[in-house]
């Protein structure tokens, strides 16, 4: 019996891409200034001084070319000789260089340590995202979406969803976003969270629950379905969508901690 080429394969969800990390960019000066450093290390002034007349005689030499005049590295190594040397001309006498105790390099090294702990966050957050969005992707297709309780930064997931979709807009995940707005579910239970979230949801969002959230109010009685029409409003007209929730609202009242018409 033959087996059918190429092999039958069982039909699965795409895996979201894996988030690469972010490689810190080659600086060819700061790889002169550390070549510099090393080879100073436990020089005293008046090697250094040699040194530095090697680095411009160097530098004179290389200015003559042009494919090395703009030798950025070259311009590096020269200036923090120069550095070096003033350093320990002003140091007493018989002082040898030593980078652990130069306060520029451990001022560079603190910095760059900041900058790397700066990357790690921003690619343990890339994978957090990811992952989330993976999972209501999942939760979209078992139709247990709006049974799931919204989570801090689930806005940039959001936009994670938006994006892999080429950026056309998710309307599920709006909606089930508007809805836990307006019902204040999940982590839209505190009033930071709902504050924070006017700045990193889109419109259409914010006006579908400010309608969604004066609708209920004023029809306390209504079921879900009743009110998908906000979901049509806000999307056609924004603008004109939270012009009649900021009505209702006044007509209706705000409301208090607990959701009820004050």
């Amino acid at each position: 019996m033959t087996m059918p080429w190429p092999p039958r394969r069982n039909a699965r969800r795409p895996l979201a891409p894996r988030v690469a990390v972010p490689r810190e960019p080659a600086d060819p000066a700061r790889i002169g200034r550390r070549v510099v450093r090393r080879r100073a290390k436990g020089m005293d002034a008046a090697a250094v001084a040699a040194a530095l007349e090697d680095a411009r005689f160097n530098a004179r030499q290389a200015s003559r070319h042009e494919d090395l005049a703009a030798d950025e590295r070259r311009r590096a190594e020269l200036g923090e000789w120069e550095r070096i040397d003033r350093l320990l001309a002003a140091a007493a006498p018989g002082t040898v260089y030593d980078p652990c105790t130069d306060n520029v390099v451990r001022a560079e090294l603190a910095t760059e340590a900041a900058a790397a702990a700066e990357r790690e966050a921003a690619v343990r957050e890339a994978q957090r995202i990811a992952a989330r969005a993976d999972e209501l992707q999942a939760l979209r297709e078992l139709g247990t979406l709006e049974q799931t309780e919204p989570r801090e930064g689930d806005e940039a997931v959001r936009d994670e969803l938006t994006r892999r979709a080429g950026w056309h807009v998710q309307a599920d995940i709006d909606a089930w976003l508007a809805r836990a707005l307006a019902a204040h579910r999940g982590h839209y239970a505190d009033p930071a969270a709902r504050e924070t979230a006017t700045g990193l949801l889109p419109q259409p969002v914010l006006a579908h629950a400010a309608l969604l959230s004066a609708l209920t109010r004023l029809v306390p009685a209504a079921a879900p379905g009743e009110l998908a029409f906000a979901a049509r409003l806000a999307a056609a007209d924004t603008e004109a969508t939270a012009d009649l929730a900021a009505l209702l609202t006044r007509t209706v009242g705000p409301a208090d901690p607990a959701g009820s018409p004050a």
